[in-house]
């Protein structure tokens, strides 16, 4: 029945605002020739693409059919002329328009005729016809339900009883066959996707240089503030101690003591250093053990599910574990969650992690940098993350990095921590 009511509410807007959205930009595209276009088509592109924006969201939600947008970025400036090039020029453009009249032309049959099917059962399963014959007597309503009589009208209730499940079993399918249909239009074609990956890639190097850059500068800071300063106090010690030892020897072991200790804070530094840059958890135990550490250490319930028959390469690894790292301080911190489940696997070429919370959800990645962090350092491996947070929640992140895996793990799979 859900299904029948969203094809419904498809259709109406499908035929309400596709027509006259194609009807626009015909009329747009004309005006061109006489400049006043050069104005118009912009405008009126942008609404088409909010409306197939629109049908892209809902589709995904309720077929789960996802359909990416093909869409060219927006040209910087805000000149006309420019802003009319990038319209007319991005291939997206036109299949829209293709999509706008098809669309119509197809609401009939993918969504009109499953939605009217179930109407119908419904309507002979409340006894509509028998009714109307009773009041009415009206024999002529027999265009839908042909009667006679009483017994052909009392017969409506089987056909009913069989026309109603057909119609609820129909919708689904035909629902989907809107979305798949939606989406061999609206989706990127080939030579888009792959322009989109190259200008992704491009812009994800630009960042990932300038972040690698920023971390260099993080460690040598460390290094000189910290680790450097220490040994530096260390060595002088280490010469007072040794000019002090004829004629004072208890002020040359004090401070040999103080040069120890000083090492000692130096050395556990280095260490809080080394294992920000790799943790020897994930170079000793690979990433099912180094999330498993992870877990253990959260400061909330995380369940742990591990498919993983063997290790990524280490950058893709040392990526992930740093994601995972990183969605579970932002649930600690932010999602006032009582449990998490944490899922790892691999299929298809591709390692997928869901971090899922049951938090009060409203999550987002524009908001706050944690997210943000995750998807810079996901997309330097040509990864994607995606965040479904709802007001009240649950949220799930959902990660993919392609990969290959090498040798086979030991460890077990799957566990709660």
């Amino acid at each position: 029945m859900l299904a029948a009511v969203r094809g419904v509410l498809l259709a109406v807007g499908t035929l309400s605002v596709n027509i006259t959205l194609f009807v626009l930009f015909v009329v747009s595209a004309a005006l061109s020739v006489v400049g006043v276009g050069i104005l118009l088509v912009p405008l009126v592109a942008t609404a088409v693409r909010a409306v197939t924006d629109l049908h892209r969201r809902f589709l995904a939600q309720w077929t789960g059919v996802a359909i990416p947008g093909p869409y060219r970025p927006r040209p910087g400036g805000a000149g006309v002329w420019r802003l009319y090039r990038w319209v007319v020029t991005d291939p997206a453009t036109w299949r829209d328009l293709a999509w706008l009249l098809l669309s119509v032309l197809l609401t009939g049959l993918l969504l009109i005729a499953p939605a009217a099917v179930v109407g119908y059962g419904v309507e002979g399963v409340l006894g509509v016809p028998v009714l109307l014959y009773f009041l009415l007597d009206w024999w002529g309503y027999g265009v839908f339900w042909p009667m006679d009589n009483l017994a052909e009208a009392l017969l409506s209730w089987p056909q009913a009883a069989l026309i109603l499940p057909a119609g609820l079993t129909l919708a689904p399918y035909a629902l989907r066959g809107y979305a798949l249909f939606t989406r061999w239009l609206l989706a990127p074609t080939r030579a888009a996707a792959l322009e989109q990956r190259v200008d992704r890639l491009t812009r994800t190097r630009t960042d990932t240089v300038d972040a690698q850059a920023t971390e260099l500068r993080r460690i040598e800071r460390d290094l000189h503030d910290g680790a450097q300063a220490r040994l530096v106090a260390v060595s002088m010690k280490i010469g007072l101690a040794e000019e002090l030892m004829a004629r004072d020897p208890e002020a040359a072991l004090r401070l040999m003591a103080q040069a120890r200790e000083h090492s000692g804070l130096a050395l556990a530094e280095l260490r809080d250093l080394v294992r920000g840059i790799h943790p020897p958890v994930l170079a000793e135990r690979g990433l099912d053990g180094a999330v498993r550490a992870l877990a253990l250490s959260a400061p909330l319930p995380v369940d742990v599910d591990v498919d993983l028959p063997g290790r990524p390469e280490a950058p893709v690894e040392s990526a992930a574990y740093f994601a995972v790292a990183e969605a579970l301080t932002n649930v600690a911190k932010h999602a006032h969650a009582t449990r998490v489940s944490l899922r790892l696997a691999h299929r298809d070429g591709r390692l997928g992690i869901v971090v899922r919370d049951d938090g009060r959800g409203g999550a987002d990645p524009a908001a706050g940098s944690g997210l943000r962090g995750i998807e810079r350092r996901l997309a330097a491996f040509d990864g994607t993350m995606s965040v479904a947070s709802p007001p009240g929640g649950p949220t799930t992140v959902t990660m993919e990095l392609p990969c290959a895996l090498s040798s086979p793990r030991t460890s077990p799979s799957s566990g709660t921590a």
